[in-house]
């Protein structure tokens, strides 16, 4: 009962994950960019008293963390286990990622100066947006394994 609640909170964790980045890519990256440099001074001024990195910084290492309670609680389960592992080098991976390509990108857009170049800041916009969906790919695929877990799991204690 209780590694079923735990793989459950796994799944859901990494599917809100999944669906915040989404949610990032279709509704806040495009109107970051619609009017560059206005439309950054008023995200700005928007995301000042919190940000989608408030959310993900919380959120991101607690997937990380189920994830591997998941590989820990599949252990013993066969391809189950292969399965979790899966998820959780997925999980780590996406916040590679996040801190490899996307920080950077963030405090050009959301920190540094825009009158500094506003070219730069298209430009880092524009990968941004096109890498997030990327990131939603390594997202989904994390999800979708978690799912998997969970189901496989579910059905051969209910056996």
């Amino acid at each position: 009962m209780i590694r079923s609640i735990l793989l459950a909170l796994s799944a859901a964790t990494a599917a809100g994950i999944l669906f915040v980045n989404l949610y990032n890519s279709t509704v806040d990256a495009p109107n970051w960019g619609a009017d560059i440099p206005n439309s950054l001074v008023a995200a700005r001024h928007y995301f000042t008293v919190a940000n989608p990195g408030n959310f993900f910084r919380v959120v991101s290492p607690l997937n990380q963390v189920l994830a591997l309670i998941a590989v820990i609680a599949c252990w013993k389960s066969g391809n189950a286990r292969y399965i979790a592992l899966g998820s959780l080098v997925l999980a780590v991976l996406a916040d590679a990622f996040t801190f490899g390509y996307f920080y950077p990108r963030n405090e050009i857009l959301f920190v540094a100066p825009i009158e500094a170049g506003v070219d730069t800041v298209r430009q880092a916009w524009q990968e941004w947006s096109t890498m997030n969906w990327l990131r939603s790919v390594l997202c989904a695929a994390n999800t979708v394994l978690a799912f998997v877990i969970l189901i496989t799991t579910s059905k051969k204690s209910a056996q």
